[in-house]
């Protein structure tokens, strides 16, 4: 029966030495893992940024054209009614539109309960250290 390199290695080799050997092995190798992370961390929130500004153009755009929307809708009942009262429909519509989101906003925010099961978790806390001080 050959023995390996490995083997040979494991009997000339105290077990403190070897014990070292792993632990600097596990102490790279931990080191390494945790620069992958950091360079993977990294280029996901390059791609989060990036997508997150194209987002916020997107909304801008969005508002740009809701605004240029409203004043050709402003202009163009203008020419029916007059510039006026044109302007009070489209601002009413508005007006119409903001107090349906705020209402739907309202009744979504009162449907957020947080957390309360860790809510519930942290009091029974107190509770079981009691009854582990008297068990002592």
């Amino acid at each position: 029966m050959t023995d390996t390199p490995s083997e040979q290695k494991a009997a000339n080799t105290s077990l403190g030495d070897l014990l070292g050997e792993v632990t600097r092995d596990l102490s790279t190798l931990m080191r390494q893992e945790l620069e992958l992370a950091k360079a993977e961390l990294k280029q996901s929130a390059a791609q989060a940024g990036r997508g997150a500004g194209m987002f916020a153009g997107a909304g801008y755009a969005g508002h740009l054209t809701v605004l240029f929307l409203s004043v050709a809708a402003w202009w163009g009942l203008g020419y029916l009614i007059g510039n006026g009262w044109s302007a009070l429909i489209v601002a009413g519509v508005w007006a119409i539109v903001a107090v349906v989101l705020l209402l739907v906003g309202r009744s979504q925010l009162k449907k957020v309960k947080g957390a309360p099961q860790t809510v519930d978790t942290l009091k029974e806390i107190p509770d079981t250290l009691k009854r582990n001080e008297e068990n002592r």
